[in-house]
């Protein structure tokens, strides 16, 4: 069966859905702020990360099945070997010319970005190399690297043993995260070896909170069975929460709460705190109830189907494109006309556009560069 027969269109045009809503939110513009978790307290990062793990299930578990669990390793292997090459590649991009461009036009968007970098450069690289150094906009590559050098074992041991162990570990350690066991385990490393790299420049991801998220899409997407069914009493509940956070996000703001920080934990997107998760899964079980129906009676969206198929590439090159930007039109806080924003978006997506349909043109042609991430098809 070819890789096209075998894709779900639907999952395409949702991951597409994040990368545009991702490519609004990190593009310097007024509508940045507004475009950030336009669904409730849940953001196109969840979406993206969980999306991505389900389909390293469905996938890499069906390889598992039929090649065997080192085919299965190796190819886990061979993707995040390419991801490192896309981070490394976006690094150098960062700490040369972008740096350079940033204090030649004095933006300080541009070197607040990389504040770490201009104090130890030497640091800064050799952790950068290590992903223990992780500036803003390139801090989620290297969370898909470490989760997916540890998914070949979670894989292994859901397989062959069942996932109950597996989910249990993550849900603690999401928990313990929930109560700093990240900063405790930076702060015991600092007391032991020499560790230059503060622990706000590590990444805005909290690691330990986010697996949580991967294993649940994993165990998920590698399951024989098809998504469950709700219940209505589960269905209910859960739209009357999505809701509710949808109309709170809408008129208070991305602080849930201003002035009261224990009720921003409880929804805080790097730790993915507790009311955040409910946020995220209730959105899940509409989506999983309303999915056939959906398909019925909305066209196929094919031009996000197209950024979906060729998801890394596509992301990169709005991680490009966004540090550019940064650059020479400078941060959100520099006041521009609402027509200059307008057109810095419409360029950013026609760059989008033309690396997906680049990608997909040379495919046709039978050539495959390395470092392209057909989501779907390679993973296959």
């Amino acid at each position: 069966m070819s890789n096209a027969s075998q894709r779900r269109w639907e999952l395409d045009a949702l991951r597409g859905l994040m990368l545009v809503l991702m490519t609004l939110t990190h593009m310097p513009t007024m509508y940045s702020l507004p475009s950030g978790q336009p669904f409730g307290f849940v953001s196109a990062a969840e979406g993206f990360v969980f999306l991505s793990a389900f389909m390293a299930g469905r996938v890499y578990g069906g390889r598992a099945r039929r090649d065997g669990l080192p085919a299965m390793q190796a190819a886990f292997h061979s993707r995040a070997l390419k991801l490192y090459l896309c981070q490394f590649g976006l690094l150098l991009l960062a700490f040369t010319l972008i740096a350079w461009l940033g204090v030649h036009n004095r933006q300080g968007g541009v070197t607040g970005l990389l504040e770490f970098f201009f104090i130890d450069p030497s640091a800064a690289v050799v952790g950068a190399a290590m992903l223990i150094y992780n500036p803003p906009l390139l801090d989620i590559l290297p969370l898909y690297i470490a989760l997916m050098l540890l998914s070949p074992w979670l894989l292994r041991r859901g397989l062959q043993q069942g996932w109950r162990g597996v989910l249990t570990v993550s849900a603690l350690l999401w928990l313990a995260q929930q109560w700093g066991l990240g900063l405790a385990l930076h702060e015991l490393t600092g007391r032991l070896i020499d560790f230059p790299v503060p622990y706000k420049d590590m990444g805005a991801f909290h690691w330990l909170a986010w697996q949580a998220l991967w294993v649940a899409g994993l165990w998920l997407g590698a399951r024989r069975q098809p998504l469950p069914r709700f219940p209505w009493w589960l269905l209910v509940p859960a739209a009357l929460y999505a809701l509710g956070m949808l109309l709170w996000r809408h008129m208070v703001g991305q602080d849930p709460m201003p002035g009261v920080p224990a009720v921003g934990q409880l929804l805080d997107k790097w730790s993915l705190g507790p009311l955040r998760v409910l946020n995220f899964a209730s959105v899940f079980v509409l989506l999983v109830s309303a999915g056939p129906w959906l398909r019925r009676v909305l066209p196929r969206p094919r031009p996000l189907e197209l950024l979906g198929r060729n998801s890394l590439s596509v992301f990169c090159a709005h991680i490009v494109i966004a540090l550019f930007t940064l650059a020479f039109f400078g941060s959100t806080q520099v006041i521009r006309p609402w027509s200059t924003d307008v057109a810095l978006l419409a360029g950013a997506f026609a760059g989008l556009f033309a690396v997906a349909m680049a990608v997909e043109t040379r495919e046709r042609r039978g050539w495959r560069p390395a470092l392209v991430w057909r989501s779907g098809a390679q993973m296959r």
